[in-house]
């Protein structure tokens, strides 16, 4: 058996762990089942709702812990029980609802396992998302600040889906209204979130750590967008895929190859063992 060098290795999820035709190669799956087998933690820690992503990670053998949400939903993978949970209380959930409407965009709000839209249905964007996330949006036919004033949803995370083109701008703005009092990032070229201030990837990677008593210096986070900022900085070892963004590559440690090409699987074995 092994011996293990980093003991927590913390992985997000689309655009790192998995391809882009949404698979999990043999090499990936072979490295975390040997880094885990050998007393390891791996963890994954992604944007997506609870419900999106326990299957997956299932479906590779985790147990322990995962991170929805950006870091606002943490639960147990076996049991689905979550131990850790934060929300934007609904009157901020409109406010920020009102705004986004002010720039002619549309919006999501996600409370608990449901995820509620008023982007039209033949949208190409929100198709791709609720195919990649497995997830079925349900569509609100009343301004979105409306119906989350008249059903007071408390909500984990707010998205806007626009084209990759108008990603930028929109970021700019939401960061300059509302920086100062939620988490603003971006997590695939065509989506802008919003979560609870402190609710990140960062903080999440502190709780695992905390979690499982491992000291921070025994740590390695990879990931491949903005969202995934906070853990790379927070990591011992901050690792970007081969297809971060370029603001991602400046802060990490060091790049590896893409997801396409295994990336989870070369920082196991160059990070996790001894």
């Amino acid at each position: 058996m092994k011996k293990i060098n980093k003991q927590l290795i913390v992985s997000d999820f689309d655009g790192t762990l998995i391809s882009s035709s949404q698979t999990i190669s043999d090499e990936v799956r072979d490295a975390i089942e040997e880094y885990v087998s050998c007393g390891g933690i791996f963890a994954v820690c992604t944007g997506r709702m609870l419900c999106s992503i326990l299957p997956r990670v299932r479906e590779l053998g985790l147990k322990g812990l995962v991170v929805a949400y950006q870091g606002t939903v943490i639960a147990e993978i076996e049991s689905g029980k979550i131990i850790k949970i934060n929300s934007i209380k609904y009157q901020d959930v409109a406010e920020i609802c009102t705004y986004i409407s002010s720039l002619n965009q549309t919006v999501n709000t996600y409370s608990g396992e449901v995820l509620y839209t008023d982007i039209p249905r033949d949208n190409i964007y929100l198709k791709r998302y609720e195919k990649i996330t497995g997830v079925e949006a349900v569509s609100v036919d009343i301004l979105m600040a409306e119906f989350v004033i008249n059903n007071r949803l408390d909500c984990q995370k707010i998205t806007c889906l626009v084209a990759p083109s108008e990603r930028e701008k929109l970021y700019r703005n939401l960061k300059q209204k509302f920086g100062e009092r939620f988490d603003v990032t971006c997590s695939a070229d065509v989506l802008v979130e919003m979560s609870p201030l402190g609710d990140n990837k960062g903080e999440a990677l502190n709780y695992i750590a905390k979690y499982y008593n491992i000291p921070m210096q025994s740590t390695v986070a990879i990931g491949d967008n903005l969202n995934d900022l906070s853990m790379i900085k927070n990591a011992n070892i901050g690792v970007a895929v081969g297809n971060a963004v370029e603001e991602l590559k400046i802060e990490a440690d060091c790049v590896t190859v893409s997801n396409n090409e295994g990336a989870v699987a070369k920082i196991i074995k160059k990070y996790g063992f001894v």
